[in-house]
């Protein structure tokens, strides 16, 4: 009896710590993009979104990391994978590349297919400081990479320090008047990084690692592209964004701008001498004012100004001549304007945010507010685009924000406070723009926009290449540089600079 309850219990014992071993060389869970699992108290998160592009999603224990992507269209596909696992590593293998999870630290390295070194976070290189977002309890997040010492690094947007490789940089990711924050690098190495976060982001390069620290955010969400090269990047950014639509024949042709044509007369009399001449035009910009000189009508959609007396006959006369015209918009109205009226009367403007003109009677608009963009579209419509203008010069697209102090960064917007997502506002304006236009008309349209939206290539809009502010002599050493890092995910066409 006690010889058959000792052999029993030894059993047991073998089969519990067989068990125990197979959990530990599993504890994860299979997804149709991937796995699932816990690592020090944070849940990881590996999707594969195809054999080259991988989401890498990590949250706090106890924190909801559901999220929305406002960049990112395209929808996540199954994908054959192999998925092996020992006591540290989980590995995720597609026909492309090769992910592997350290179970012991949460670490995340990307290889090839044939196991070479692409990528690496560091060691423990996920960071969520605790942060109050106005009532909310939230996180400042940051992510910690380590890159090869010869690596080059590209990308980030628009700024004025003239480098076009960013490694020992230090840059500001935040979207003003003349900087353009676009948080994705693509690497010498062949790969892409898009750090999906909206709030005001620092991308540090440094002896410690390559990082992205965000202000506001419940989980680290990043996008891995291997595309080999260049090209194999900005297409598999693209798959992830949407494909930046062609822009009319017209468009690419010469432009005429100045600050600013101040009577029909004068508009239509540029283009006439253009044509005098002989010299090739295809397009002339309106800009502000053509409202009227009061702050109190600023922006009202509406040819207010006597020396406008009718509009539709200049646009109709520019057409004549054989060229195009487009026109200033901003995203704040005066509080003498009906479309201020409208958007007051439904809480669609931010209160206590000063942007420009410098003064409490102009106010900008929410555009994360979905009816916010159906109204705004609504009088840009019926007040200018039925009677034939050809395109938008839409201004002050970061929004201008003057004055600024951290509590206008508590203002509420339909998706959170300002702080959480002011850097996606151009994305909302234009996208607002350009998707109502489309429901309007099927003519391809035409967007130029001062800050170039965060990724949603679908919407694309034309950025405004305003690199002025360099030094007598440095002018074309800088303005390159932030022109082309740009170009990496942002729309192909810029303006000439």
């Amino acid at each position: 009896m006690k010889t058959g309850m000792k052999k029993t219990s030894l059993s047991l014992i073998v089969g519990l710590i067989c068990c125990c071993i197979a959990a530990n060389a599993q504890n994860y869970l299979k997804t149709p993009l991937g796995i699932r699992t816990r690592v020090n108290a944070m849940d990881i998160e590996i999707q594969f979104f195809s054999p080259k592009i991988v989401r890498i999603i990590k949250t706090p224990d106890g924190t909801n990391g559901e999220k929305h992507s406002l960049s990112v269209i395209q929808q996540a596909q199954k994908q054959e994978l192999n998925i092996h696992a020992d006591e540290s590593w989980i590995t995720i293998s597609s026909n492309v590349v090769r992910v592997k999870l350290n179970k012991l630290n949460g670490q995340v390295i990307f290889n090839d297919i044939n196991d070479s070194a692409l990528l690496n976070e560091k060691p423990n290189g996920t960071m969520f400081t605790p942060f109050k977002d106005s009532i909310e309890n939230t996180f400042t997040v940051s992510q910690v990479f380590e890159l090869q010492k010869a690596e080059a690094v590209y990308g980030l947007g628009q700024h004025q320090a003239g480098m076009m490789n960013q490694r020992n940089q230090k840059v500001l990711l935040k979207q003003e008047n003349m900087e353009i924050g676009i948080p994705f690098l693509h690497s010498s190495k062949g790969y892409g990084v898009f750090w999906d976060n909206y709030s005001t982001t620092v991308f540090d390069d440094n002896a410690a690692g390559t990082s992205f620290s965000s202000q506001v955010g419940n989980c680290a969400d990043y996008y891995f592209i291997y595309g080999g090269n260049a090209d194999g990047v900005i297409a598999g950014y693209r798959y992830l964004t949407g494909q930046a639509p062609m822009f009319p024949r017209w468009v690419f042709g010469y432009w005429q701008s100045r600050e600013r044509y101040k009577s029909q007369q004068e508009v239509v009399g540029v283009i006439k001498k253009y044509r005098e001449l002989h010299v090739p035009i295809d397009g002339i910009v309106q800009d502000w004012q053509y409202w009227g000189v009061e702050e109190s009508k600023w922006n009202s959609t509406e040819f207010g100004n006597p020396n406008y007396p009718n509009p539709k006959a200049m646009i109709d006369s520019v057409h004549q001549l054989n060229a195009h015209i487009i026109i200033s918009v901003w995203p704040d109205f005066g509080n003498q304007t009906k479309i201020w009226a409208d958007m007051k009367s439904k809480g669609f403007l931010y209160n206590n945010f000063l942007s420009y003109p410098t003064t409490s009677t102009v106010q900008v608009y929410d555009p994360f507010n979905p009816g916010a963009r159906s109204l705004y579209w609504s009088y840009m419509n019926k007040n200018i685009f039925a009677i034939g203008m050809d395109g938008w010069w839409l201004d002050s697209t970061e929004p201008d924000h003057s004055q600024a102090t951290e509590q206008d960064e508590n203002t509420s917007t339909w998706l959170g406070t300002f702080r959480k997502v002011r850097n996606a506002f151009p994305l909302a304006t234009t996208g607002g723009v350009f998707e109502h236009q489309r429901e309007t008309s099927m003519i391809n349209g035409y967007l130029y926009s001062r800050a170039l939206p965060l990724p949603d290539n679908s919407a694309t809009a034309r950025p405004f290449g305003r690199v002025i502010l360099f030094p007598t002599g440095v002018f074309c050493v800088n303005k390159y540089p932030a022109a082309l890092t740009f170009r990496y995910p942002a729309s192909p066409i810029g303006t000439p600079i």
